[in-house]
């Protein structure tokens, strides 16, 4: 039986994706270099699906290594996550993300094109859409980058169009995430990024359970509602349900197509810690500090097309993504390093 092929598998949104392919009854593989995630959580991953998976440790930019592992196994597609992925570091370090942002896909596809695998969901970003002037976003807006993160998404979807439309084989769907929060109800596996958070809800959780004194709210001055940052924040476990829509689409079509992944509402920075602190029935102190290099007002999305070319839409509520989210942090304090 031929796998379904994970880069960055034991990720975020890559170990939720493995979880619910392996309840869907596909065979899955799993690379990761394991620079921000944690094997652990693979092995929550096959104990919670009852099911197991194989798992290497392996960087997207070893040739030969991905080379012999196409050959060893039947992959019919990839689900491309694995990448950096943070705004602020990325501003920081732009040449580690263009490395193993774009170099990296580079090589991926170079494998994928010479043992004959065309069938590729990329995991890309609403970084893509820039500071878009109109809400919601739909696919058709234009796009631009704010930050060298948002610039490496924006290269890969112009490379992976070159390749659609220089071999008509490719079968291609990326997928623009807004903002995935949340875990798995069952607590085992969530949101563990390495030293300080980078995203919102994984800070409130840890301000909340006593890790960290206080959240960070980076401007009030932004012309929103509250003068906070808004968001499309988005349930994981949807997200993960995205990927296996489009792994059914990039099977039954050809070509290259984006999709944005996300509920449609924004909620601000404040109306999150509100939501979190009523839900959960627990103190989130925060400080108002500086705005962020790279961070825009509002995103939030148009997800119409993928709910009539997918059949996908989001049906988890923010009551869902905070409890989640809370329920992973509490029994998980210190991540996967129990």
């Amino acid at each position: 039986m031929s796998a379904i092929l994970l880069t960055g598998g034991a990720g975020y949104i890559g170990s939720h994706t493995a979880l619910a392919l392996l309840r869907a009854g596909f065979d899955v593989i799993s690379i990761d270099n394991y620079s921000n995630s944690n094997d652990e959580a693979l092995k929550r991953v096959q104990k919670l699906a009852g099911r197991n998976l194989q798992s290497l440790q392996m960087d997207i930019r070893d040739e030969p290594a991905l080379t012999a592992l196409f050959k060893q196994h039947r992959i019919s597609a990839v689900v491309h996550f694995a990448g950096l992925k943070a705004v602020g570091e990325s501003t920081e370090q732009p040449l580690a993300y263009y490395d193993n942002n774009v170099a990296g896909t580079i090589t991926l596809c170079r494998v994928m094109q010479q043992a004959h695998v065309k069938r590729l969901v990329f995991s890309s970003s609403a970084t893509v859409y820039g500071d878009a002037k109109t809400m919601p976003i739909a696919e058709s807006a234009p796009r631009s980058a704010t930050n060298p993160y948002g610039q490496s998404k924006l290269m890969i979807e112009h490379i992976l169009e070159d390749l659609a439309a220089s071999d008509p084989a490719w079968s291609i769907a990326l997928l623009r995430y807004f903002n995935p929060v949340g875990a798995d109800k069952s607590g085992q596996i969530g949101e563990d990024p390495n030293g300080i958070p980078n995203n919102l809800m994984p800070f409130i959780s840890q301000v909340a359970v006593g890790k960290r004194t206080e959240l960070s709210v980076f401007g009030n001055d932004y012309p929103t509602k509250d003068g906070t940052g808004v968001r499309d924040y988005i349930h994981v476990v949807d997200l993960a349900d995205g990927h296996l829509k489009a792994l059914e689409y990039v099977q039954q079509h050809t070509g290259i197509d984006a999709f944005n992944l996300g509920t449609g509402v924004g909620y601000s920075v404040l109306d999150m810690v509100q939501a979190f602190a009523d839900k959960n029935k627990v103190p989130v102190p925060y400080r108002i500090v500086a705005r962020r290099p790279g961070d825009i007002a509002s995103c939030y999305a148009d997800p119409g097309k993928a709910s009539q070319l997918l059949r996908w839409q989001a049906k988890l509520t923010l009551d869902d993504m905070v409890q989640d989210s809370w329920r992973w942090q509490q029994q998980n304090p210190h991540g996967y390093q129990e």
